[in-house]
């Protein structure tokens, strides 16, 4: 097994909070981390038809099972449950007696908020980070592989190939469970919508042309968007709203939360076609952006990310706002690097005075070192905590 960097921040809100909640995109590793963390808790998965029957139909008597505390696995089944919940913390409240998991963000989480605000600290695991898998010596291959390949745990730790799997998620995921989400009627136009989505990862996002491409009229597109941030398949990154003297772009960046199934999504055939694709770039900055939000969300901390770019197209691909300072972070994903790769981050770094922090440029080369004052990183030695 790859030990899980939020391991610990688990452990310390269930230190902290009577209910620690575990969310994220299914497959990421929820069930593996709840359970490998809290080995001495009784383990209940409302998948189980019987369970998830007894909790309706019954959930004092459900819960009447679990004295000393539960693990309660797709709690988003039953969210009933949490109002009950809610009164056996007021009345016991010792600290880590419940651990939730669920994998639909907005409706579990407003439930969350409604019945057990101040009660539950909340962990966002999202699949692999880079730096986990170079932990457990297992961040072999290319960058064209790992791009390809993804991060879902399955795909790391299972004998599976990679097509079939990310074909298989699809089906059972964006098919069967986003549709029950949003009760989509037309199966075929989702799709098509989930794969332009995916081929406008790192653009900035436009409603009104992926509505157009699609065929759905705007309200619609902006809906089925929400359900696929809800179901943590993707997420905007927000524009930076410091201008420097400059007039800004307003509008968000969309990206996956996972290369490897945006890849799938793209039908890319293997590492051999990522290496020539045109979306390659693009996924390599889907790559390193989220390793920055896994960095926030492993240590159940909000984003702190933005990008900046202005009205004549100055841009840096992610600002990093740490306290009062910002720092700018550009990402290039060939192996050669030239001045030029340079010159939007010293711009810049020359307009933000002195609220820029270190700036760096990551790259997919493996070498890292300094240049010019700013840093230079290698995809294999990206850290995104430090």
């Amino acid at each position: 097994m790859i030990p899980r960097t939020a391991a610990q921040t688990l452990t310390r809100l269930a230190s902290g909070f009577p209910v620690a909640v575990v969310t994220g995109p299914r497959q990421s590793g929820k069930t593996t981390l709840a359970r490998t963390t809290f080995p001495d808790l009784r383990y209940v998965s409302l998948e189980d038809p019987n369970e998830r029957a007894f909790a309706h139909d019954d959930p004092i008597g459900f819960l009447d099972r679990f004295s000393d505390g539960v693990i309660l696995d797709e709690v988003q089944h039953c969210p009933d449950l949490l109002s009950y919940l809610q009164t056996r913390v007021d009345r016991n409240q010792a600290m880590g007696r419940y651990v939730l998991t669920g994998s639909q963000n907005f409706s579990l989480m407003s439930r969350i908020a409604q019945s057990l605000a101040g009660r539950a600290g909340v962990l966002q695991l999202l699949p692999f980070s880079l730096t986990e898998l170079r932990s457990a010596r297992v961040l072999s291959g290319s960058l064209d592989e790992v791009l390809y390949r993804g991060l879902y745990p399955p795909v790391h730790v299972r004998d599976v190939d990679v097509a079939t799997w990310y074909a298989s998620y699809v089906a059972t995921y964006l098919e069967r469970d986003l549709r029950q989400i949003a009760a989509i009627q037309d199966l075929a136009v989702f799709q098509r919508f989930v794969r332009l989505c995916a081929a406008r990862t790192g653009q900035l996002l436009n409603l009104s042309s992926l509505a157009n491409d699609c065929g759905i009229a705007q309200g619609t597109a902006r809906s089925w968007l929400g359900v696929l941030q809800a179901s943590y398949i993707a997420f905007l990154l927000p524009p930076h709203h410091r201008n420097f003297g400059k007039r800004l772009v307003k509008t968000p960046k969309l990206y996956f939360h996972d290369t490897g199934l945006a890849a799938a999504l793209l039908n890319v055939q293997g590492t051999d076609h990522m290496a020539i694709h045109p979306a390659r770039g693009a996924l390599f900055e889907t790559l390193v952006i989220n390793e920055f939000l896994k960095a926030r969300f492993h240590h159940a901390l909000n984003s702190n990310l933005f990008f900046w770019r202005d009205n004549v197209g100055n841009e840096v691909d992610l600002l990093r706002e740490q306290g009062s300072t910002l720092e700018g972070v550009e990402i290039k994903s060939g192996q050669t690097l030239q001045d030029e790769h340079f010159a939007g981050l010293r711009r810049w770094v020359a307009l933000a005075g002195q609220s820029a922090g270190p700036a760096s440029l990551i790259y997919g080369g493996s070498d890292s070192y300094t240049r010019g004052g700013l840093r230079v990183i290698s995809w294999r030695e990206l850290d995104a905590a430090d």
